[in-house]
């Protein structure tokens, strides 16, 4: 019987493994990449129910708040635009709507004639502007019999110290009355130093007190231009002078700070002396009633706006104050940008803690009548101290923005083109001489509404750095840019404690948004969202000198 056989052919076992191999493999990795599709899938659809049903209607509603406040912020400004103009086509200058007799010997009584008057000067450390100050003061027109010069110097530097007490003694030789004061303490800051001050036994035979900071100079006949308003009115309790700048054209930042600071005087006071409504007293380049001082309760320290809050107290008890646009007292603005930043958290903090310290007190007042109590309270603090600081910053920079990545919500023209073109415009009339530079004013302010806005809110919720007090340097006739090598030394130094970080990020933030929109959107906002990124950069690294001067070593 013959067997059967059979030839295996030579076949290579390894190939079936590997193709099996190959297929396990391939659809492992499909079906990997299949669930991971599914995950980023659901992973997009949350994303986009949570913009759409949370971020969404949260951005909306922060749309409508923020033009509530615009609307307020822009019928404000109208209203103080309108009584500014009135008060200049009519003339309705405080000569003509106020008694008004010019100051002049008389042959009996002489010098008699001439109520004393008590100048306060308070110091601190103002080793550059001491002696502009000092001299300018004692070389106001006034009878020196009738003149006491009161040198507060709160100095901690006891160079600085001798030097300002050598400077008042060069003047006691020249006959002038003046009285150079210290304290062992700084309590109070200036409120306590011109508390203190007030308690001196030489004050009791005056009737009136100028109070000049240390970077002020009053041209001669200050008192003589003023001091008749409270000689002749005896219901006005304050003569606010104007500020003019010695150093606005000194660089960009003090250009446009000069903007700001023209229609805080030539709008905001003029319009509210011009109503009988109230505006606050600036701190310096006033004179006050020493009795309406006293009666108002004094100075007090609770905030870093002493000078609003005495004024605030003595218009509650009935009060008027009068500014007169036409006296003009020389100053300096910070031209640093360590000092504007310290100047500004202080000028938004504090009255917005004012504002949670005394709005009861306003409302508990039995002198003024609920209309001025409201009016008081919206137009004063909440449109122009809160609502103004947060709406410039939140709307503008980051509501508006982050409306590019929620196409879900609308942004109204009228919040977005109108109101801030009218805002703008409406800012921009106080000094015609810088119209050229409204572009950079918009972007300036809106980088310094970040800091303004968190000072605030800090202020309102007595939270921070509610309670400090930096005194704004001053540079006198040194402002000058610091030597090449002084600046590279200062660079090197500590580089990354001195950027701010908070605004580089926005102008990361701001830039992110902005390409987003030149890519994808449709309203263009991409024109001023760059632009805006690029002012938080500079801005960013400020510190560093790219705004505003360096000091000198």
């Amino acid at each position: 019987m013959e067997i059967a056989t059979f030839t295996v052919p030579d076949v290579n076992v390894a190939q079936p493994f590997e193709a099996i191999s190959s297929f396990l493999v391939s659809t492992v990795h499909g079906f990997h990449g299949y669930l991971l599709g599914l995950q980023l899938d659901l992973f997009v659809n949350i994303v986009l129910q949570i913009r759409e049903n949370v971020v969404a209607p949260m951005l909306e509603i922060a749309v409508w708040i923020c033009m509530v406040m615009s609307i307020m912020l822009v019928t404000e400004k109208l209203i103080m635009a309108a009584a500014s103009l009135y008060a200049k086509v009519f003339r309705r200058r405080p000569h003509r709507r106020y008694k008004w007799v010019p100051m002049g010997d008389d042959l009996e009584m002489g010098n008699m004639a001439y109520p004393t008057v008590l100048v306060q000067v308070p110091m601190f450390n103002e080793k550059q502007v001491y002696k502009l100050s000092i001299g300018s003061v004692c070389g106001l027109t006034w009878p020196p019999d009738r003149l006491i010069i009161q040198v507060l110097d709160d100095s901690t530097d006891p160079e600085i110290k001798e030097l300002v007490e050598l400077e008042c003694k060069q003047w006691m030789k020249k006959g002038m009355n003046v009285k150079y004061e210290i304290r062992d303490n700084r309590l109070g800051y200036k409120a306590g130093a011109l508390k203190e001050g007030m308690t001196k036994d030489y004050v009791q035979n005056c009737e009136y007190v100028a109070i000049f900071d240390a970077d002020f100079q009053p041209e001669s006949d200050f008192l003589v231009q003023t001091i008749p308003f409270l000689i002749h009115n005896t219901q006005l309790a304050l003569v606010q002078a104007r500020w003019r700048f010695v150093n606005s054209n000194e660089c960009l930042m003090t250009r446009v700070q000069e903007m700001s600071m023209d229609y805080h005087f030539k709008v905001e006071q003029e319009s509210g002396s011009t109503m009988h409504s109230f505006f606050g007293f600036n701190g310096t380049a006033g004179v006050w009633r020493i009795s309406a001082i006293e009666e108002a309760g004094g100075w007090k320290d609770r905030t870093t706006v002493e000078d609003m809050d005495l004024a605030v107290r003595a218009h509650l008890i009935g009060w008027k104050f009068v500014f007169v646009g036409s006296v003009q007292v020389k100053s300096e603005l910070p031209s640093t940008f360590k000092a504007y930043r310290s100047q500004q958290y202080r000028w938004a903090c504090g009255p917005a803690n004012l504002f949670r310290k005394i709005c009861f007190e306003i409302f508990k007042t039995k002198k003024l009548s609920m209309w001025r109590k409201l009016h008081l309270v919206y137009s004063f603090f909440v449109a122009r101290r809160v609502f103004s600081h947060i709406v410039t910053f939140a709307f503008y920079c980051i509501i508006i923005p982050t409306s590019i990545l929620v196409p879900e919500v609308t942004v109204p023209k009228l919040g977005v083109i109108y109101i801030p073109t009218t805002i703008t415009i409406l800012n921009s009339v106080g000094t015609p001489s810088s119209w050229h530079l409204i572009i950079f004013w918009i972007f300036f302010e809106n980088v310094m509404a970040m800091h303004r806005m968190r000072a605030t809110l800090s202020g309102i919720f007595e939270v921070g750095k509610v309670n400090e007090w930096i005194v704004t340097k001053k540079l006198g006739s040194s402002s000058k840019p610091a030597k090449p090598e002084e600046s590279e030394k200062k660079t090197r130094s500590s580089i990354i404690n001195r950027v701010l970080l908070a605004e580089l990020g926005m102008s990361m933030y701001l830039f992110i948004c902005a390409t987003i929109d030149f890519k994808y959107g449709k309203n263009h906002y991409y024109f001023y969202i760059y632009p805006q990124a690029v002012a938080f950069f500079i801005m960013g690294l400020g510190p560093l000198g790219l705004v505003g001067t360096i000091l000198p070593s």
